[in-house]
């Protein structure tokens, strides 16, 4: 009878189709099913298309639209870590920044005679051999006991050199003789020496204590910059050896640096200021320091209505050698953050009236991963030092402090101390010097590590300041008004004496306007908008959905993995066989051959064979019959029922 004409395809998928064990089709009809059947239209294309060149043109164009897609989706996520800045200004009563003001000179000299008398003495020796200076009458003349006095040996240790050229020669302060220099030099001038200059070349000699031939040479192109420099090594010694309620009664009192004050057109006080000793600066005070819980604002701009003070900066009283210019710092500051004077002060001189106009800025940075900051510091390897909120300054001081212990064994004196440590000296550490020059030399050339460990903060408050100066007292008001300001001083603190106009700074700091402006930024992208440029890109240059990716994600991957993996098992399985059988030396079992398609359990007929298309099956040659279990009537068996085919069951031609 005719056969219908599914059954022709699968009769005829049977002959042909020669499948090793139950498998997919391959490869190659995969891609031919998908490329059919797919939503994305240039796949399809590719199949469809008749003739070569039309077919090679749709397979570049989707190729083309597939290398697009990537590029753009590649772009989209490398680039959605981005942000956009906005800037907003909005007009409001503002909080008045704290505002540290501090004397240039820290301590009065009157007061630190006694404890640097010793060196002020080795520091005129040094004028007066090196250049001839000398204070009149009072030549300095050295008896055999001043020199057994305390620190004179550490003088005889690090001594003033000056050179003769760049021979390494140099005259020892001292003893007056000139000496062979050993060790690396390092210039501390910017300024470059010519030759012609190289007379003048002054500094000092610091050698490791415990390795005498490692030493390390200072060198200064200014004479003044070497003395300072000295000066301020062997101030420091002294200084960490001071107790510090001795220092803060050596320096200035609120009394001392304050004449009068105004704050918002309103009469103010010492009460509003908060002292505080800064190791280089002495007694400082901030204004609004909000110690006490309460922060001024001010609701008018301009300068009537901010901060106005006098400050008495009594310059007789001078260390002549530590600070060589008079005045007072100020630096402007949010109440949470540390005053970093020697830093980033500004110099207020005398006998002028100074204005700072303030612009306020709040800035506010994105986090990882749009930027390497910090919310908090608590995420960096870093103690913090000081007791304020975390700034990229707090962090590398309290780094290059805490690399200070560990490497020299004690702390620089202009930093706080870490716990446990204690301030260098030389009776107690006679290497610090040598050691702490060493440190910040690798400080400077970041090979400590602490420019890498400490990140900017992500929000912080900024105050760009513009500041104006102006004479004063003027010459017509000077007399009455220094005449005034001296009867207040004097009676507040029992002085008869007239002040001099070079003893006096007037500062003005405010609020140029009470605009704020505010610059934060945002992230440019989220995930909706992502997903969106993603369907937005696979829309434009293939016509495709999240559907047809699922689709592409099972035939690419799932199916084709499927069917690699599946051959190579059969591959592993038929070599494994092999092997078995040659060590057994049988000969090839029947299930080892190659079966044909109707061995293909997928392709089974829907009606279970009959008995005649049984009989037309081609038998497998030279193969025992395949047997199942006897059954267990006897009258059963068929062991052998088709060991010779009968002549009826042949079919024609076979005869």
């Amino acid at each position: 009878g005719a056969m219908a004409p599914g059954k022709k395809i699968t009769a005829r998928i049977k002959r042909t189709l020669p499948v090793r064990g139950p498998q997919a089709p391959t490869l190659g009809e995969l891609m031919r099913w998908y490329c059919l059947n797919t939503n994305t239209h240039g796949c399809r294309r590719i199949v469809v298309s008749r003739g070569r060149l039309r077919r090679f043109i749709w397979i570049l164009l989707t190729l083309s639209a597939v290398g697009l897609i990537i590029w753009q989706c590649a772009e989209l996520l490398l680039n959605y870590y981005s942000a956009s800045v906005s800037v907003t200004v909005q007009f409001q009563k503002l909080p008045f920044p704290a505002v540290t003001i501090c004397n240039i000179n820290p301590y009065k000299y009157s007061s630190m005679k006694d404890y640097l008398s010793e060196l002020d003495k080795e520091t005129k020796k040094a004028l007066e051999t090196f250049y001839g200076f000398s204070e009149g009458k009072s030549k300095v003349r050295r008896s055999v006991d001043e020199w057994n006095s305390t620190g004179s040996d550490f003088f005889k240790q690090i001594p003033l050199l000056k050179f003769e050229d760049f021979s390494k020669t140099a005259t020892d302060l001292h003893s007056g003789q000139k000496r062979k220099i050993e060790g690396s030099v390092f210039h501390k001038d910017s300024s470059i020496v010519n030759s012609g200059d190289s007379n003048d070349i002054i500094g000092f000699q610091l050698c490791d204590a415990n390795n005498s031939s490692d030493c390390a040479l200072y060198t200064f192109s200014s004479g003044v910059n070497a003395i300072q420099e000295w000066y301020k090594l062997h101030y420091m010694n002294i200084m960490a050896q001071i107790p510090l309620e001795t220092k803060e009664q050596a320096s200035y009192s609120a009394d001392d640096l304050l004449l009068t004050c105004f704050f918002d057109g309103l009469s103010c006080d010492k009460r509003h200021f908060t002292r505080f000793h800064h190791p280089l600066h002495g007694n400082c005070y901030t204004f609004n320091s909000g110690e006490n819980g309460t922060v001024l604002s001010t609701s008018t701009g301009g300068s009537e209505y901010g901060l106005q003070v006098v400050l008495y900066i009594d310059e007789a009283d001078y260390n002549p050698f530590l600070v060589t210019s008079t005045g007072a710092k100020i630096i402007v500051h949010d109440q949470d953050e540390y005053p970093f004077i020697e830093d980033i002060g500004t110099e207020i001189e005398t006998a002028a009236a100074t204005s700072i106009g303030m612009h306020f800025t709040r800035s506010r940075k994105l986090s990882k991963p749009y930027s390497d900051c910090t919310e908090t510091g608590a995420d960096i390897p870093v103690e913090n030092l000081y007791n304020k909120s975390y700034s990229l300054q707090i962090c590398l001081h309290s780094c290059f402090q805490k690399a200070m212990v560990n490497s020299c064994g004690c702390a620089q004196y202009a930093q706080p101390l870490p716990p446990g440590a204690e301030y260098c000296n030389y009776k107690k550490n006679p290497n610090w010097m040598y050691c702490y020059y060493r440190l910040h030399e690798k400080f400077v050339k970041e090979q400590l590590g602490c420019q890498q460990i400490c990140k900017d903060a992500c929000s912080f408050k900024e105050w760009a300041l513009t500041t104006s100066i102006a004479q004063w007292p003027s010459i017509v008001s000077e007399d009455w008004m220094l005449r005034v300001l001296s009867w207040d001083k004097g009676h507040s603190k029992k002085l008869n004496k007239k002040l001099n106009k070079t003893d006096l700074a007037n500062l003005m700091v405010f609020y140029k306007d009470l605009n704020e402006r505010f610059i934060s930024e945002n992230p440019t992208n989220t995930l909706v908008i992502l997903l969106s440029n993603f369907g937005g890109q696979l829309g434009l240059w293939m016509s495709c959905s999240v559907v047809c990716v699922i689709e592409i994600v099972e035939v690419f991957f799932i199916d084709s993995l499927s069917i690699v993996l599946r051959r190579q098992w059969q591959k592993a399985k038929k070599w494994w066989n092999d092997r078995k059988r040659q060590r057994s030396g049988k000969p090839p079992q029947a299930a080892d051959l190659e079966r044909q398609g109707h061995d293909n359990p997928v392709c089974l007929d829907e009606d279970l064979p009959t008995f005649n298309t049984a009989l037309r099956l081609p038998l497998p040659q030279g193969s025992p019959l395949p047997r199942t279990p006897p059954p267990n009537y006897s009258t059963l068996r068929l062991e052998s029922a088709f060991s010779e085919q009968l002549p009826d069951t042949l079919e024609p031609g076979q005869h």
